[in-house]
This record gives structure tokens, C-alpha cells and sequence, in this order.
């Protein structure tokens, strides 16, 4: 019995061993895509209220269907919220899937119309539910070379009109630097904000993160996350850092938005 006692033992801690090197390298293989679309009204309600979900969609972990925002505009400007701008921000089992995705999705061929960018993860802070995200972080060999930043949040709504306060400043920071070539926000009402940036290089990001970039007011980034850290706008919030691996289409009459990156598509 107890030789018996032993071998299942053995099965067991293979068993879990095993598992864990599958999940590191499903992980390793997860790919995270951000979508931009022009579409209509009623399409873009549709996706805010029926997003794709996983057990429907072949591949998919997650994704987040919001509407665009004009980075630093006016609260109650109409260019605030752009509904008929759709911005989907997904993480896929592998590129097969977000393949498979945009050639026989209704949804996904509706998406294929407009722009993405394939992304590899590089660092997370903050969490939030619903994504896989890796536990193992890495950095880019080269510090010149181009990166993008994400933010994901889900607001306390008692204190959204302090996060206007403290945010919009930050909005227009990221929004007029001269290391971005591409900005902007999104949102899901009433909880879900999100950003979204690609920066030239991984070092202008950073410089711009710790207030020590060549623009006015540089500490605007800092000076918020200070605030944050004293009383958080959010019950969930998330910077997620990535790689860039391939572009595809155009959006607003640009392509190779990513700098020093071939377009595909």
C-alpha cells in the first residue's frame, strides 16, 4: 500500500509539474491585439452590449469592445466620445486564432476593415480580471527601439470627477509628445476607461512616465500617480506594456503607424 501511496504521489507532482510547463508556454504563445474601426452606431452599441466571448469565439481569452475618446478634449465636447470609432483590445491563444477571427467573424470581417496592431507582452503593473497575463516580465534589448502602453481601468464612479481632474493633463501630455506617433483613449460607459499609445521609442516612454521628458510640464504623468497612490480613482486598474509584432491596414489615411515596423495586410 504504501509503495502504491508513493507512485501516486509521483503521478501527482508529474502531473503538476507538467501542467505548469503548459502554461507557461501557452502563455509564451498568447498574443494581444488592439483594433480600431469605423463602423455605425448600431454596430458599435452591439459590441459594447454583446462583445465576442470566448467559448463562441475559437482562441480567444478576452476582449474588450469600447468607443474612442479625443485624448485631452473638452468633457462635454462632441469629439469627447466618438461612438461610431470602435476599439476592441484582445489577448488570443496564438495568431492562427485572430486569423481565423477576422476571415470568418461577422464581427471579426467587420474589424478587418479598419487598423491593428499585434502585440507580444512585456510588463504588467496594476491587475485586472478577465485577462491571462504572464508572470514572468521581460524588457526590450534596445531602448530606442518602438513600444506600446496600455491602460485598462474600471472607475470608482464617486470619483470620476477627480480622475477628470487629475487625468485630462495627463491626456494632453501623451497626446502633444513628440515620442508618440500614435494616441488615444476609449471607454465602455459607465466603468471601463482605457488608453492606448505607441511611442517612437521605449525610452521616450519611460522619460515621459517619470516626468523627465524636454516638454512643458513634464511631471504631469508623475504628479497623477502620485494622487492615485493616495486615493485610487479605480477598484481595478492595469499599465500593460508590449512589444510591437506586425501592423495591419490604415487608419485615418496612415499606415506604419509603428515606427520601424513592416506593415502587413
Amino acid at each position: 500500500m504504501f509503495i502504491i501511496y508513493l507512485e501516486c504521489r509521483r503521478v501527482l507532482y508529474i502531473s503538476v509539474v507538467f501542467q505548469k510547463i503548459l502554461s507557461k508556454v501557452f502563455l509564451h504563445m498568447s498574443v494581444f491585439t488592439f483594433h480600431l474601426a469605423k463602423t455605425s452606431v448600431k454596430s458599435a452599441l452591439k459590441a459594447l452590449w454583446i462583445p465576442p466571448k470566448p467559448g463562441k469565439v475559437p482562441g480567444l481569452i478576452h476582449a474588450e469592445c469600447m468607443v474612442s475618446m479625443t485624448l485631452g478634449s473638452q468633457i462635454f465636447s462632441p469629439s469627447r466620445i466618438l461612438i461610431r470609432q470602435l476599439v476592441v483590445f484582445a489577448q488570443w491563444e496564438n495568431e492562427s486564432a485572430i486569423d481565423n477571427f477576422l476571415e470568418k467573424d461577422h464581427f471579426g470581417k467587420m474589424l478587418a476593415k479598419g487598423w491593428h496592431v499585434r502585440l507580444a507582452y512585456l510588463r504588467q503593473w496594476g491587475s485586472i480580471d478577465e485577462f491571462i497575463i504572464p508572470k514572468v516580465s521581460s524588457e526590450l534589448d534596445d531602448s530606442n527601439a518602438p513600444v506600446v502602453a496600455v491602460t485598462l481601468a474600471r472607475m470608482r464612479l464617486l470619483q470620476v470627477p477627480r480622475f477628470i481632474r487629475w487625468g485630462r493633463p495627463v491626456e494632453k501630455l501623451v497626446r502633444d509628445h513628440p515620442g508618440v506617433s500614435l494616441a488615444l483613449a476609449a471607454t465602455r460607459l459607465p466603468r471601463t476607461v482605457s488608453t492606448f499609445s505607441i511611442w517612437k521609442s521605449q525610452k521616450e516612454m519611460i522619460g515621459m512616465v517619470h516626468g523627465h521628458s524636454s516638454v512643458p510640464q513634464p511631471k504631469r504623468h508623475a504628479e497623477a500617480m502620485q494622487e492615485r497612490e493616495r486615493k485610487d480613482f479605480h477598484t481595478q486598474f492595469t499599465t500593460l506594456r508590449f512589444k510591437p509584432i506586425s501592423e495591419y491596414g490604415e487608419w485615418e489615411g496612415r499606415t506604419n503607424i509603428v515606427p520601424n515596423l513592416k506593415l502587413n495586410g
